[in-house]
């Protein structure tokens, strides 16, 4: 049996860990360092950092704050936000991160992939999707959930698989912090259609959707969630301890 993942999520505006709903109302949470260092010593498997401005307001990430949390904690890091070039990838790779998350930027320029995957290897290059449902299709959104791209989930993940990425963080703009479980279908259709490891994101609520989502979706290797945990409605320890019991693998 494959080991499954628990997975949080930092949101960082203006240097500071956010949370919103739907990608909206953010609020204030925590500073990430701190944080950071909270999920590194209770039993995070891995930890996402994503600048969830950058691109909107086209600058570059926060490499300080990156460079103060990676050197905090022990586990691998995955860091997004504005990510154009090799360059890019360059700095967040040398500020501490194990993994570079690619989202508008493979929009932009879908060929960052390849050459991403080719100079750094698959393993470095993770491609987040944040996807919504458009007239019953899944449509891949850019610049923080504002923009629909036109191109369908499916198609997209197929294809930048294809290219050299190799894993996906797939969000569901319509389950996005709203606590009421992920979005098990769009999921489903996409690990059917890939063989990476796939993080699913957006909706985690309490314990059951993770059992929920690793009974209903074998295909999933990772939980990821951001508010369950950064408001201590959820211990990641106590929700290894109860997936265990339920059969599900988990590295205590």
């Amino acid at each position: 049996m494959i080991t499954k993942r628990i997975i949080p999520c930092l949101d960082i505006r203006n240097g500071r860990v956010v949370k919103g709903v739907n990608f909206e109302g953010i609020q204030d949470v925590e500073d990430p360092v701190v944080l950071a260092k909270y999920y590194n010593d209770s039993g995070a498997d891995e930890l996402v950092f994503y600048d969830i401005t950058a691109s909107f307001e086209g600058r570059g990430l926060f490499s300080d704050v990156l460079k103060d949390v990676a050197s905090n904690i022990f586990i691998p890091l995955t860091v997004g936000g504005n990510i154009n070039s090799l360059d890019d990838f360059d700095r967040v790779l040398n500020s501490g991160a194990d993994k570079v998350s690619v989202n508008t930027g493979a929009i932009k320029n879908p060929a960052i992939i390849g050459a991403a995957a080719k100079k750094y290897g698959d393993q470095c290059v993770v491609l987040s999707m944040d996807v919504k449902r458009v007239d019953g299709k899944f449509m891949i959104f850019a610049k923080g959930g504002r923009e629909n791209t036109g191109l369908d989930a499916i198609e997209w993940a197929k294809r930048c698989t294809a290219d050299g990425a190799g894993e996906l963080v797939v969000n569901s703009i319509n389950t996005d912090g709203v606590k009421n479980g992920f979005d098990l279908e769009m999921l489903d259709a996409i690990c059917r259609v890939v063989s990476v490891p796939v993080i699913a994101s957006g909706g985690a609520g309490c314990m059951e959707d993770f059992k929920v989502l690793f009974d209903s979706v074998p295909g999933v290797d990772a939980g990821l969630a951001a508010s369950i945990f950064h408001f201590g409605e959820v211990e990641i320890r106590d929700l290894k301890k109860y997936l265990i019991s339920e059969d599900i693998e988990m590295r205590l």
